[in-house]
């Protein structure tokens, strides 16, 4: 059996409602895989709860089933003869015939799904909230969904019937690159450090990749084979959530060997522009894509928008799986990753590394003190390329400079950020301040001042 990592703050919220003497209502919500699922059950554990996954079904048949889980779980066999004709009337004889001395929990994963099948859902639970269950102090709804768009529209948008009546929320992010190293507690830094790169923080991706093998071998055991669990995933998932994959697989082809401008995504995968930007916002809005700018504190103009794909097991798979499968199925797991991706790896790792970088700079801020509000990107230009800006609205900003490979010269580094310095415009007329990040501890040579040195071993301590 797993064990259940992480997520202290959401079942924190979760636990606080079940404790409050009022009703609650709580939309969950996140990108695929994430572990909204295994939130719930595992806060299920402890308490009584109605738990239903939505398919894409008929409401007839979906209402059947929450019915008979219902009499199931409240031993109440005549729940399931009932024939209600609308969730409504189901959610209302299930919570009349609750007498527990807790709260009922009544958890429905998959929301968009039944909502599809059931339009008239939403205002049929607001109809229930407010004349039943927020004043009962005896329900707590949990209402979960993979859909992104649809649960911040159809749920907590100002036009969702349910607009205004949520408790509570919980956008259930993937795991940080420190939680994420729970899962493998007995890798090296860099181990951890490069399963982060190709797993990202999803539990699922995570949990594929065992503690008892080396990284090489998950690779191989993981991805790099027909029956492997991860060897179809992104597939499985593009096809599950979208339509017309093909011109959404030569996007994600485009972007990944690095982040792009739309007119050179447009080039490469042959979509006109006006039909690019659909498929652009359909991927962001999925969290598969974000927009990048060169960060400077003034604003951005449009054309200096590149697009980078921000999934690591989807940025993985475009580079290193997709076009290798045919020699995946003929030369076999060992052969393709020697031939194929151990020569460009870490390469490859190095523009991970400068991800993981400026998701740590926040922690190093706190580490430091640092308590004025913040930014973090990068900047770029003809001349230059900055892979680390931190504006501080203390007046300062930081400079960084990331290098996953071996250090041969620390000189050789600060002499080519200082350069990168020059060309940085800093329209804010702050201080600039250098910081270099590295994989290894670097022994820095006397007469290096005014620059801070960062490695993985800093990165992954624990904030005192």
């Amino acid at each position: 059996m797993n064990e259940f990592i992480g997520r202290k703050r959401e079942l924190a919220v979760l636990e606080s409602a079940f404790h409050a003497p009022e009703s609650s209502l709580i939309p969950i919500y996140g990108r695929r895989r994430v572990g909204k699922s295994e939130l719930i059950l595992h806060f299920l554990r402890d308490h009584r709860g109605l738990y239903y996954l939505g398919k894409q079904a008929q409401t007839g048949l979906q209402i059947k089933e929450f019915l008979t889980v219902s009499s199931e779980l409240l031993s109440e066999p005549l729940l399931a003869m009932i024939s209600a004709k609308s969730w409504k009337a189901a959610l209302t004889a299930v919570v009349e015939r609750w007498h527990g001395p807790e709260k009922l929990i009544i958890a429905m994963d998959e929301f968009q799904w039944i909502v599809g099948a059931s339009p008239e859902l939403p205002s049929e639970l607001q109809d229930l909230w407010d004349r039943r269950w927020k004043n009962s102090g005896k329900v707590i709804l949990i209402l979960c969904g993979s859909y992104i768009g649809f649960m911040e529209r159809e749920l907590l948008g100002s036009k969702s019937p349910l607009f205004g009546r949520r408790t509570a929320q919980i956008h259930l992010q993937p795991f940080g690159y420190r939680e994420a190293r729970l899962f493998h507690p007995g890798y090296s830094l860099t181990d951890s450090a490069r399963t982060y790169f190709v797993c990202g923080g999803i539990p699922l991706y995570l949990r594929a990749f065992s503690p008892d093998r080396s990284f090489e071998m998950n690779v191989q055991g993981s991805l790099l084979s027909e029956f492997a669990p991860l060897f179809r995933e992104p597939d499985f998932l593009l096809r599950e959530e979208l339509r017309d994959v093909k011109n959404y697989y030569a996007i994600l082809m485009a972007l990944s060997s690095g982040s792009a401008p739309s007119r050179d995504i447009a080039r490469q995968s042959g979509i006109g522009d006006r039909s690019l930007s659909y498929y652009l916002n359909q991927l962001i809005e999925l969290r598969y894509l974000r927009r990048r700018y060169p960060m400077t504190g003034a604003r951005p103009a449009a054309r200096h928008v590149r697009f980078v794909l921000d999934d690591a097991l989807l940025r993985f798979w475009f580079r290193w799986i997709y076009p290798n499968m045919s020699s995946i199925m003929h030369l076999g797991a060992e052969k393709v990753f020697e031939a194929k991706i151990q020569p460009g790896i870490e390469s490859y790792f190095g523009q991970c590394f400068e991800s993981l970088c400026r998701e740590a700079l926040p922690a190093i801020y706190r580490c430091e003190g640092v308590t004025a509000a913040f930014e973090i990107g990068e900047y770029w230009n003809k001349d230059a390329q900055i892979d680390i800006v931190g504006l501080r609205d203390d007046g300062w900003t930081d400079l960084g400079e990331c290098k996953w490979g071996s250090i041969r010269s620390p000189q050789t580094i600060v002499d080519e950020l200082s350069a990168k310095r020059t060309k940085y415009p800093n329209p804010r007329n702050a201080t600039i301040a250098l910081r270099i990040f590295t994989r290894d501890p670097v022994k820095k040579p006397a007469g290096l001042p005014g620059v801070r040195w960062h490695d993985l071993g800093e990165l992954y301590a624990d904030e005192r």
